[in-house]
């Protein structure tokens, strides 16, 4: 599908020729050679019809001249600030320099508020609401005059939040993260966010921690404004906005309270100005070569198992053909390279001082897994960004020929329980558990697995599987991450810390494990991962991609025939998200919102 709107865009590669000459971080003022046609914000302020006048003068109540109407590129800076996000909290200061880059670049910037969506606070789940908060972005960009916009993201819901937003629109659009967090510190060692906190609690559970132990590390853990400093999925996404072209170099790591996070804003509010200018839309750095480098880059830096449905749901938006079996057929056999927790040891702050992103893309470049053409938001292509790239530390970032571990990325999955596939993330499970024969212990809720799972009674040992249903899009709306669901205590107290897990769930990422999500069709749709039932034997094998219910076919068909959808009394959002929305395999987008309409409006009220 392609959007209706990128059919009058120039050609990329015409574009690419005539950008390449560009330093985009240099030139600053505003180059009116490439305003070839009128900005979309006149429709709003220019002229002397009544229409026009009553739009300018309720603006300049805000205290603006009459010469930020004459015609200058207006900048929408779209900002999930809020206090009840605190990975986000920092975002008021980002948004200060982004203005000043605007006003240097003769741009007009206006700032304006959508629904913050905070992973560690927020309930029943950040995920319910990603969609709304898309929806939330792309009626503001398409009902307000804005020429461009630039997107301020941190915490992971908020960035395919507002990339998926922004793509429905297809505007000349700039991400800007937040940063992750200063390395967490405990007694003298690093502790990374959610890897730690999973770590201590298990700790915790088999007696070989104590509860005040665990409530020391509390205030050591989140020392600093930003998000996440693990490879979890806000680091990921932030790493997948730059991969995709939709940030600036080093967008993905430099921390949240370095200078060079502020300089970095700055910067995207001079450069966004000149896209406009230039006339560079979403369409033109969001194209299939971009999706593809941002797959390889997940499994080179050892990425979230969320950076699938939320790369595919933005796909969905722009109108790129993505699917699900694409993040094994091309990210699977890159090796891991960035050595982070939750797959490795070190941190977003090393990850920044070892030389960051641009040094995995050089590397991914020189051996033949990066569209090196691809069009970044700079002007420049992405291998012209990284092609230099220096590595100051080759443990944090693997050589290609050490990696630590030789085949990364995503595993995708098949077999009668997950017709239409899930997801394993090789990295950060256990070797010895990549093919395995258990029998299931099954939990058809996530508050029936609560209530078990610490009963001394509880049949189970470290050779089952354990079983979490009706933890889907639609089964628990918002498809919660709960699918990294802790061994019982009987389990860690043998020192066994790993067991195989399977679910039609997320997990969280900064957990580990050997962890098999995002099943489909989920249990509450009715899938065939409904039927499991307790003591059913499953084998999985993740080299030969299958995952196996072993029971005869008119046994399932026997239970596929009594099987009921689970009681559900949602009302308002949640019914509306829970009849429209899709399948894990499709991005958990709802159905009506998929493509690309453009940022038009039809009609003038006034």
């Amino acid at each position: 599908m392609i959007c209706p709107a990128a059919a009058q865009h120039i050609n990329s590669k015409k574009l690419k020729a005539g950008l390449s000459a560009i330093d985009a971080q240099q030139s600053y003022l505003l180059d009116t050679t490439y305003m070839k046609k009128k900005l979309r914000s006149q429709d709003w302020f220019g002229g002397t019809s009544a229409t026009a006048f009553g739009h300018r003068t309720f603006m300049k109540n805000q205290g603006v001249p009459d010469d930020h109407f004459d015609g200058r590129p207006i900048i929408g800076i779209c900002n999930t600030w809020s206090e009840f996000t605190p990975c986000n909290g920092h975002l008021r200061a980002i948004a200060e320099k982004v203005k000043r880059g605007v006003l240097e670049a003769g741009g007009v910037p206006y700032e304006f508020p959508v629904m913050s969506l905070g992973e560690t606070q927020l309930r029943p789940t950040a995920m319910l609401f990603r969609n709304l908060v898309s929806m939330d972005v792309e009626e503001s960009i398409r009902g307000n005059p804005m020429d461009g916009v630039i997107l301020l993201v941190g915490c992971d819901k908020t960035t395919p939040a507002l990339l998926m937003g922004a793509a429905s629109c297809d505007l000349p659009t700039l991400a800007i993260s937040g940063g992750p967090m200063l390395n967490g510190r405990h007694q003298g060692l690093q502790i990374g966010s959610g890897t730690a906190v999973w770590k201590f609690s298990e700790a915790v559970r088999c007696g070989s921690m104590t509860s005040q132990e665990f409530m020391d590390a509390e205030s050591g853990l989140s020392r600093s404004a930003g998000h996440c400093m693990t490879m979890g999925t806000a680091s990921t996404m932030a790493s997948m906005v730059e991969a995709l072209g939709v940030g600036l170099p080093h967008n993905a790591a430099i921390p949240a309270v370095d200078a060079r996070r502020y300089t970095l804003a700055h910067l995207a509010g001079r450069r966004i100005v000149e896209m406009v200018n230039q006339d560079i839309k979403l369409s033109q750095i969001l194209t299939r070569e971009a999706f593809e480098n941002a797959i390889r880059v997940n499994g080179a830096i050892g990425g979230s198992t969320n950076a699938p449905i939320h790369l595919l749901a933005i796909a969905g938006r722009i109108g790129v053909k993505l699917n699900l079996a694409d993040w094994d057929t091309l990210g699977a056999d890159i090796p891991t390279l960035v050595n982070l927790m939750p797959s490795g040891k070190y941190l977003m702050e090393d990850f920044y001082y070892a030389g960051g992103l641009p040094a995995v893309l050089r590397m991914l470049g020189e051996q033949g897994h990066l569209h090196k053409d691809a069009l970044t938001v700079n002007g420049h292509t992405l291998w012209e960004n990284v092609k230099d790239a220096p590595c100051y530390d080759n443990d944090v970032i693997r050589d290609w020929d050490n990696p630590l571990l030789k085949n990364g990325g995503i595993a995708v999955l098949k077999g009668n329980i997950a017709p239409d596939g899930c997801i394993i993330k090789p990295s950060s499970a256990s070797p010895h558990l990549m093919k395995h024969r258990g029998r299931a212990v099954v939990f058809e809720t996530i508050e029936e697995y609560k209530a078990r799972i610490d009963d001394p009674d509880l049949d189970i040992d470290e050779h089952c599987i354990m079983v979490l249903k009706n933890c889907g899009p639609k089964g628990y709306p918002g498809m919660a991450e709960v699918g990294n669901m802790g061994l019982p205590p009987k389990v860690l107290r043998k020192g066994i810390e790993d067991m195989i897990r399977i679910s039609d769930a997320r997990m969280s990422g900064t957990a580990y494990g050997t962890v098999i999500l995002h099943v489909a069709p989920e249990a509450a749709a009715g899938g065939p991962f409904a039927l499991v039932e307790e003591g059913d034997m499953i084998d999985v094998d993740v080299a030969a991609r299958t995952i196996h219910l072993d029971i005869p076919e008119q046994e399932l068909e026997r239970r596929k025939a009594l099987w009921m959808p689970p009681p559900s009394m949602a009302g308002g959002y949640q019914k509306l998200y829970i009849d429209h929305v899709m399948q894990a395999d499709k991005g958990a987008d709802l159905d009506y919102l998929v493509g690309c309409r453009g940022v038009e409006v039809k009609r003038d009220a006034h």
